[in-house]
């Protein structure tokens, strides 16, 4: 008697292998997709992915812990690419320490607005503690993020749902309102993508100029080490 195909969907989705081979092939239809777009920032390479992913696990009735045995491949190695932003702020260590007042300035400028925005707004539209714990350290790094958050008693989950929408909108904003508002400095485009929107900022920074690019992962970087000295600080005294 010949399988049905219920029964060979029940088998292939209790395998991990099928998780991260649907990861990488949405990605690659997502890129795909932005590349025929003419790399159109509202044509996100990681928004689309990210919807179909949740379209194909709501369809299948997929819990995400199934999902991720496959997806944690994917998952670990977010902590080696961000140690690998290492590698811009060599090549670039001259224009860093040419600029490092004012970079550093828009960095202590970019993390306390990221911080105090994100959480002045949520209390105003009355969330709960530990929600605005979990919004806190939002536009770093999913890692360095679900760190800082576990650290101040938030939800992790929560804030790693934050983390992927703050770099999504991020991206896809960037481009235009930096063209709109008449920045053209790449530096500081890419720094402010950065601080801003993380890793897919600093992806989307990269597709536009190496410069900024490399700005960018330096911003993150460093944003990263700012939000997790000021996010403690200000949960013990603000929430």
């Amino acid at each position: 008697m010949r399988p049905s195909i219920s029964s060979i969907w029940v088998y292939l989705s209790a395998s991990p292998l099928l998780w991260l081979v649907a990861t990488l092939w949405a990605y690659i239809l997502a890129h795909w997709l932005h590349e025929r777009s003419g790399r159109n920032p509202l044509v996100s390479s990681v928004s689309i992915a990210v919807i179909a992913l949740i379209t194909l696990l709501v369809t299948t009735d997929t819990p995400y812990d199934t999902y991720f045995q496959g997806a944690q491949f994917v998952h670990f190695l977010l902590g080696p690419a961000t140690v690998a932003l290492g590698v811009p702020l060599y090549t670039h260590l001259a224009s860093v320490r040419r600029l490092f007042v004012p970079m550093l300035a828009a960095l202590v400028a970019g993390s306390l607005t990221a911080i105090g925005s994100s959480v002045g707004v949520a209390w105003l539209a009355g969330a709960d503690l530990l929600t605005l714990k979990s919004l806190a350290s939002k536009s770093v790094t999913t890692p360095i993020a679900m760190a800082v958050t576990q650290q101040i008693g938030g939800l992790p989950s929560l804030t790693a749902v934050f983390v992927i929408l703050t770099g999504i909108i991020g991206a896809v904003l960037v481009t235009p309102l930096f063209n709109a508002l008449g920045v053209r400095n790449k530096q500081a485009r890419g720094f402010a993508a950065g601080v801003a929107a993380h890793g897919i900022g600093t992806a989307r920074a990269f597709q536009v100029s190496d410069v900024s690019g490399a700005f960018a992962g330096i911003a993150m970087a460093l944003n990263g080490i700012m939000t997790a000295i000021l996010v403690p600080l200000f949960a013990r005294f603000f929430l």
